[in-house]
């Protein structure tokens, strides 16, 4: 019994579904650390600047009623003060905009990378029907006898070297 399901989990764990979604997350966690730094390192100061040298992620609302004021986030956590830490869920949102549009933009360029290869559906293809002239049923283009009518149909001139 041990050893059915030992087999089943070794057949299920080298999947390669199982192998891609763990690749996946790695790589999602190494991709999170870059936005995360791109947000705080290179986008946020510029902001912070733009807004009177303003760390926006050190923004909060007291709630509790004491007589301590932290000036930070850091020290309102440090003693325990009861905040609305307003500007580090703005920052959160900003690092989830940057992490959704880059997912955004690899999932088009990968989709514009699979079409390549691919007929342009809106491109018109070659006909593969005709209509009967003499009873407008849909038929072969390659079609000398119409099948509906049984009429005798004029090849066209083009068709005539394609036929055998």
């Amino acid at each position: 019994m041990i050893k059915k399901i030992l087999k089943e989990f070794k057949e299920f764990a080298v999947r390669g579904n199982v192998l891609d979604l763990a690749v996946g997350v790695i790589i999602g966690g190494a991709f999170g650390k870059i936005v995360t730094s791109l947000v705080n390192d290179i986008i946020m100061p510029p902001i912070s600047r733009l807004l009177g040298s303003v760390n926006l992620v050190d923004q909060f609302i007291q709630i509790s009623k004491l007589d301590k004021h932290p000036t930070t986030l850091a020290d309102a956590q440090k003693e325990s003060v009861t905040v609305i830490a307003y500007g580090n869920f703005l920052n959160v949102i900003l690092d989830f905009a940057i992490v959704a549009f880059c997912i955004f933009m690899i999932v088009k360029g990968a989709n514009a990378l699979r079409r390549l290869g691919q007929p342009d559906p809106a491109a018109p293809s070659e006909p593969t029907d005709k209509n009967c002239p003499y009873c407008l049923s849909k038929i072969p283009i390659k079609a000398t006898r119409c099948s509906h009518c049984t009429s005798h149909l004029e090849v066209e001139p083009e068709l005539e070297g394609g036929l055998s």
